[in-house]
């Protein structure tokens, strides 16, 4: 065997297993499409002196070994940093999440008003039997609310109407908060306000940017003997009596190696077509599906923006459903004090008409729309560039569970030495923690030689708050719509 075992991903999840494995002596290859960056959805992103992220990435984790590997990674990097996010709505600010009665007082007299009288016909005439999101919600806030807060933004993100996502997202994701209820405390407040359970408040980050956690975990699997090799594509990944051969196309042309072990952070709808023989249930792996996105970062002079780490954007004129701001989450991010970064959000799928557009025209839309909120003047940018991310998020459609679980037992009963990690590795749409946890319980297996451990229970019973998404469900995992069945 060429290697005791071959990682494919560069992401959180392939480089803790690459470096803990190199640690353990174990000689161990890294295989990344990217070919400039590690980190995977993680990664740190440089243009002209501006470091930025894809997307936001907090470093928070219940898990001890999980700190206390980041801690080891980059001793004395990390910031603490307090939580700083609100929705941004036509020229006004609300918190976030949503204060209801803040939100009342924000909106106007008039605009609060036509929303009471909204909330006051939905408890009068309510839906009966709400199957969906847009039902759910607005029973809970009226209908006025309801369009204000929740339409826009949710249908940015997931590529769904309100319409066509089940209520039972929203029971979960907004359990215990009404319009009522947030009424009746304003009135009387109780010792115990009813409020949903907040998120995650402090967190650290990485002074250099998240992707500078995995440049360092590259860094410290190549001093201890282990391969990062970047911009190798794998083509083949061929199940032998003897262990595996993996294929891979790259700068130098190409090559394979094999190694008893194959841990995998690819998608697996990606790595189900790689594999040889091929997978009996790889309609199932094709049937899987992702929700894509594009950040348009814009740079600007700084003249007082907002000090937020990240707005939701609820205005339905523009399309960005989320901006950072890069200099908020350290100013180690930007070349001057005097300027900034902003990232505009676009959710979409890949090969759809925003995913395909040009650069420019990307950079004139975010422009265009940083303008419209009146966050920026257009004499105040100073250029920019786009970042694209495939498979983002794994899509919880209806049939996802049936199909992972399809996949899980043939690779379990028919590919041994394969092993799952990470997001997009195991279709779970969990957070960085998770992503590494997965990896770490892995690697035990590995060493010892036995399946000791589960990774698939990984960020079970989960009790603390991650991400805008909303509320950790029974799983652990963040909550994502779930179509209506017809």
């Amino acid at each position: 065997m060429d290697r005791d075992v071959v990682v494919i991903g560069a992401g959180p999840a392939g480089l803790t297993a690459s470096y803990l494995l190199a640690k353990a002596g174990r000689s161990v290859t890294v295989l990344e499409a990217d070919p400039t960056h590690v980190g995977g959805i993680a990664r740190t992103v440089e243009h002209a002196g501006f470091r930025f992220d894809v997307g936001p990435h907090r470093f928070f984790s219940k898990s001890r070994d999980v700190e206390a590997l980041w801690d080891e990674l980059l001793p004395g990097e990390m910031l603490r940093i307090t939580r700083r996010t609100r929705i941004h709505y036509r020229g006004r600010y609300f918190s976030y999440p949503l204060d209801p009665g803040e939100a009342l007082r924000r909106l106007g007299m008039r605009e609060s008003t036509l929303a009471g009288l909204s909330y006051l016909r939905a408890r009068a005439f309510p839906v009966r039997e709400p199957r969906s999101f847009e039902d759910w919600v607005s029973n809970a806030f009226g209908r006025r609310l309801f369009e204000t807060f929740f339409r826009t933004y949710t249908e940015k993100v997931w590529g769904m109407r309100c319409t066509e996502i089940s209520s039972d997202w929203a029971a979960q994701r907004i359990k215990g908060l009404s319009l009522g209820s947030a009424l009746r405390n304003a009135v009387a407040p109780r010792r115990g306000p009813e409020r949903v359970k907040s998120l995650i408040e402090t967190f650290r980050y990485p002074r250099r940017g998240a992707g500078s956690m995995w440049e360092a975990a590259a860094e410290r699997t190549r001093r201890h003997g282990g391969e990062v090799r970047l911009g190798c594509r794998v083509t083949d990944v061929a199940r032998r009596d003897d262990g595996w051969r993996v294929a891979w196309r790259g700068p130098d042309g190409g090559g394979a190696l094999t190694a008893p072990h194959v841990v995998s952070s690819a998608a697996i709808r990606d790595l189900a077509a790689m594999l040889s023989p091929a997978p009996a249930t790889r309609a199932h792996a094709e049937a899987l599906r992702y929700r894509d996105f594009v950040t348009v970062v814009v740079f600007v002079h700084d003249r007082g923006l907002f000090d937020d780490h990240w707005l939701y954007v609820h205005d339905p004129e523009v399309r960005a459903a989320r901006i950072q701001n890069f200099k908020a989450w350290s100013p180690d991010l930007v070349p001057d004090p005097s300027l900034t970064a902003l990232g505009l959000e676009y959710f979409c799928f890949e090969h759809d008409g925003l995913w395909t557009c040009d650069d420019a025209t990307l950079l004139a839309l975010g422009t265009t729309e940083l303008a419209a909120l009146s966050l920026v003047e257009r004499r105040d940018v100073v250029g920019g560039c786009v970042v694209r991310q495939p498979k983002a998020y794994p899509v919880y459609d209806a049939d996802y569970a049936t199909h992972v679980a399809a996949i899980r037992r043939e690779l379990a009963d028919c590919f041994p030495g394969l092993h799952l990690v990470g997001r997009n590795g195991m279709h779970k749409y969990n957070n960085q923690d998770h992503a590494m946890m997965t990896a770490m319980l892995t690697v035990e297996n590995i060493l010892a030689g036995e399946p000791r451990w589960d990774p698939w229970r990984v960020n079970q019973d989960a009790e603390y708050l991650e991400e805008d998404e909303g509320r950790a469900s029974t799983s652990g995992l963040r909550l994502v719509p779930e179509r209506l069945r017809a």
